[in-house]
This record gives C-alpha cells, sequence and structure tokens, in this order.
C-alpha cells in the first residue's frame, strides 16, 4: 500500500462552524453528496451519483470528535480510510488536512480502479466545501453516472481579465497551483508541468477572448467558453471526444477544481490559494 495521499486547507470559518457544516447531514447533501446521513458516534455516511461507487453507503465511521474524523470506505473491493482533522488557525480560519489511504495514481493512468478518481474528488470536494462556507455558489459535482462532462460558473470579473488568467502561462499556473505552460494559438502547445516537462497537449481551437479548446488525447478535448454580461463572465466548460466507456472522471473533477480558484483569484481581495502544502502546520 502507498503512503496515505493529504490534502492541507485553510477554510475561512471557525472550526465549529466547519465541523458542523462536515457532520450536518443536511449541509452535506449541500456540498459533498446527493444522499448523506449521520449520527455520531455510530455513524457517518453518504451516497448518490456524486460519490464513487455510490450505488449506497460503503462507508464505516471509525472516530469522531470536535476535531477528527476518520472513517472506513470500502471502494472496488478494498476498505480504504479516509481521515479529517481540523484545527484552528486563528480565531476564525480553520486548516482542514484529510488523509486519504489506497490511492495510487496509477489507477488515474490506467483506469484500473475507481480509487483512482479519489483525489480530485476530495480537492473538489473541498473546494466545494470553501464555496458553502463562504456562500458561494457551489461548482459543478462530478456525476459518477453520466458521461455528459459539461458546467457552468459565473465569475465576478470582465471577460478579457479571465481570458488573460486562462491563456497566459504564469497566471494560470498561480490559481491551478502547478506550472502550466500555455502558447494561446492553434497548433500551439498546452504543457501541464510546464514546456519542459516533456508531454504538452495541443491547442485545436482559439477565438481569442471567448474560446479555447486543448486536445489531451485519450482523455478528450477540454474546452472553455466565455460570455459577459454586466461586468460578470459566464465560463462555460466541457471535456468531450473520450471513451464513454472510461470516462475521465479523476481529471474532470482535476479541473473543476481548480476553476474554484480561478473565481477566487479574480474575486478575492489580495488573493490566497486555500491548499497549502502538507508541511505547513503553523498558524498565520
Amino acid at each position: 500500500m502507498t503512503e496515505p495521499m493529504i490534502i492541507t486547507a485553510r477554510l475561512a470559518a471557525p472550526v465549529a462552524r466547519v465541523r458542523q457544516a462536515l457532520t450536518d447531514p443536511a449541509e452535506l447533501r449541500v456540498w459533498l453528496a446527493e444522499h448523506a446521513e449521520v449520527d455520531l458516534p455510530e455513524r457517518y455516511e453518504f451516497w448518490g451519483r456524486y460519490t464513487p461507487e455510490g450505488d449506497a453507503a460503503h462507508q464505516r465511521l471509525l472516530h469522531a470528535d470536535d476535531d477528527r474524523l476518520r472513517f472506513a470506505w470500502l471502494l472496488d473491493g478494498v476498505e480504504t480510510t479516509t481521515e479529517i482533522t481540523l484545527r484552528p488557525d486563528g480565531p476564525d480560519r480553520t486548516v482542514l488536512t484529510l488523509s486519504q489511504t489506497h490511492y495510487d495514481f496509477d489507477d488515474v493512468i490506467n483506469g484500473t480502479s475507481i480509487r483512482g478518481v479519489l483525489q480530485t474528488f476530495w480537492y473538489l470536494s473541498t473546494a466545494n466545501l470553501e464555496a458553502h462556507l463562504a456562500g458561494k455558489p457551489l461548482l459543478p459535482k462530478v456525476d459518477f453516472t453520466s458521461t455528459d462532462l459539461r458546467g457552468e460558473l459565473v465569475i465576478a470579473a470582465p471577460a478579457d481579465k479571465v481570458w488573460e488568467s486562462l491563456t497566459d502561462s504564469e497566471q494560470a499556473s498561480a490559481w491551478f497551483g502547478h506550472p502550466i505552460g500555455i502558447e494561446p494559438w492553434v497548433g500551439g502547445r498546452y504543457a501541464m508541468g510546464g514546456f519542459d516537462s516533456g508531454y504538452a497537449a495541443k491547442v485545436v481551437d482559439l477565438e481569442p477572448g471567448r474560446k479555447i479548446s486543448v486536445d489531451w488525447g485519450p482523455p478528450g478535448v477540454i474546452s472553455w467558453e466565455l460570455a459577459e454580461s454586466d461586468g460578470k463572465t459566464k465560463l462555460t466548460f466541457v471535456q468531450s471526444g473520450f471513451d464513454e466507456q472510461q470516462p475521465p472522471y479523476a481529471a474532470w473533477a482535476g479541473w473543476i477544481s481548480g476553476l474554484a480558484e480561478l473565481r477566487r483569484y479574480h474575486e478575492v481581495p489580495d488573493w490566497q490559494p486555500i491548499w497549502l502544502p502538507e508541511q505547513a502546520t503553523t498558524t498565520g
């Protein structure tokens, strides 16, 4: 078994408020899952179309207290363990750390197990928890029963600014949290990890200021389209052209969670990403 995958995020709410959002079934049904039932310290369950293998509840509560939640989660026949811990970061902020066992990046590449979606599922879920706590519209959840991968979000910024942040390498690397090299013209490279990473997708369609499409090969083509109204921008994003017998849910969830930071990049004064490096354990 590989080392647990760890996600750390700073949320703009006190610990008690974050814990409520994590344990109130009505709130869980808003930001996490289609269905949820909680009866601490005995039961913590969520399921439905927005949950991997969500045909039924597959969680078993292991521990719950004021700042820690741990449950077993049966996925693809293997009992994994998810642990969420909370600690105060000043009076009105919380650092959430989530660890997840039995995640292997090879499952993302090969599509050999639904467990390959776990990392980006939790990134997107945490981004939606942040949006929920902030009173912002949620990002689209991944529907694991559908092959229609499309969504929309509205960003309180003009389209030219959003376009620039989508197509400028430095800005895109900032809000996505990972180096991205972008050549914004048809035939140009779109390189996750930067131009020296050894692999680049290809820009296959571009209408300056309005639309860009990038071909990633087997995962399909991702398109972003902008439309401005009253100083705000509606961003429509679609992933298409993939093998419908093996939808790229992990990649799709990753892109959506990235777009959560794109929205914050434009809307939050003195923007800083919510994501913290694993070793960031001091308050600030």
